[in-house]
């Protein structure tokens, strides 16, 4: 039986760092290159350009700074959150590229390594110098690699040898993804890295998925009285992808994760200083309150919430301590969005004590409207 060879995914472009290299002497020397050069990523030529804006020469070797031993003490201190929701992420990740000759590196906000795992060859030097707890991987320090493009660029990133500013950085290849935290602001990143390895751009996928883990690990450990699990219709509550929105007693939010911010805008942090339940949703926020003490999670069908832009979401409101098991929650059986707007105006008119003008004012419908979506079943 004839042996098989293993896809090189490298040798489906073989001239590839040929082309990178005729774009660092484009961009980086100045120089035309003789045929037509590797089309960069936009965020990658920023850093490019960036990096010679700060005086930086790729012919230069990085200066791999670390912290002094006080300062590293109380970044790993003031990042302890972060290493606590990152660190069972970190060591499936170890597990997952044992065999790929890469390697994870956590780092905060500013580009520091605060934590690692995977199969670090200690004897490497390449190696050692970028694992080292304290190290300053930022752009201003090392030049373009995934951690200094995924902070700098807040979006995450693929980098393959020649594709890194300094000539002495072109060993390693690297995925990164930026973290950010419940309050919408970024708190670090998370980046694989391997060392004369073969180029898996598929890495950028594994990465981007494990961040997603933290920033829920992180979400799900913010103080709250209940956690809304929010998906859109036709998707399964219960796993990674839904986003989660917590709220202390009052309703007010106390941190969400940026899938919530991606499908209910006005949780961005940019636009909010305080965000009331009331201000997502279009249903009395004690709802949700009333939702979670119906009974176990995996009996209680998800909860359909309108919002103000006029979309729907399925939730699934859970008491502190409470969790959803990915698939214990399809969405079947959901409450109808009529019910869900029958209550709005029953809770309405019982605030005005009955009366009906009042609480269609409040709600900004007609008093014809209350009266049929409640089924003529008020008197004015």
């Amino acid at each position: 039986m004839a042996s098989m060879t293993p896809f090189n995914p490298a040798s489906a472009k073989p001239d590839r760092l040929t082309r990178i290299g005729q774009a660092r002497q484009a961009v980086l020397y100045g120089q035309p290159p003789p045929g037509p050069a590797l089309a960069l990523e936009g965020w990658l030529e920023r850093s490019w350009r960036r990096c010679l804006a700060r005086g930086l020469q790729p012919d230069h070797m990085p200066s791999f700074d670390m912290l002094p031993a006080p300062a590293l003490r109380r970044t790993l201190e003031d990042h302890r959150q972060l290493l606590r929701a990152a660190r069972p992420v970190l060591e499936k990740l170890g597990r997952a590229i044992a065999d790929t000759r890469y390697f994870a590196l956590l780092t905060n906000q500013h580009g520091v390594v605060v934590d690692v795992d995977g199969p670090i060859d200690h004897h490497d030097r390449r190696a050692e110098l970028i694992t080292r707890l304290g190290t300053d991987l930022s752009e201003q320090q090392v030049g373009t690699t995934a951690i200094g493009a995924a902070l700098t660029e807040l979006q995450p990133v693929w980098l393959h040898r020649g594709e890194h500013f300094f000539d002495a950085t072109s060993v390693y290849s690297c995925a990164g993804a930026p973290l950010f935290g419940p309050d919408g602001r970024c708190v670090g990143m998370l980046d694989l890295t391997g060392i004369n390895a073969l180029e898996r751009p598929e890495l950028k996928h594994l990465v981007t998925q494990s961040a997603r883990s933290i920033e829920n690990a992180l979400t799900l450990n913010c103080p709250h009285s209940l956690l809304i699990r929010l998906n859109w219709p036709g998707r399964t509550l219960g796993g990674d992808e839904d986003g989660l929105v917590c709220v202390d007693t009052d309703g007010c939010v106390t941190g969400s994760n940026p899938t919530a911010r991606q499908m209910v805008p006005h949780l961005n942090v940019a636009t909010r200083s305080a965000v009331h339940c009331s201000d997502l949703f279009a249903m009395p926020f004690e709802m949700l309150f009333d939702a979670a003490r119906q009974g176990p999670h995996d009996q209680q069908p998800p909860l359909e919430v309108p919002l103000w832009t006029g979309l729907r979401l399925f939730a699934l409101p859970l008491a502190p301590g409470k969790s959803a098991t990915r698939g214990s929650t399809a969405p079947t059986g959901q409450r109808p969005l009529r019910d869900v707007e029958a209550a709005l105006i029953r809770k309405a008119v019982e605030d005005a004590r009955g009366n009906v003008v009042q609480a269609a004012r409040a709600l900004g419908i007609s008093r014809a409207t209350v009266y049929r979506k409640l089924g003529h079943k008020i008197r004015p």
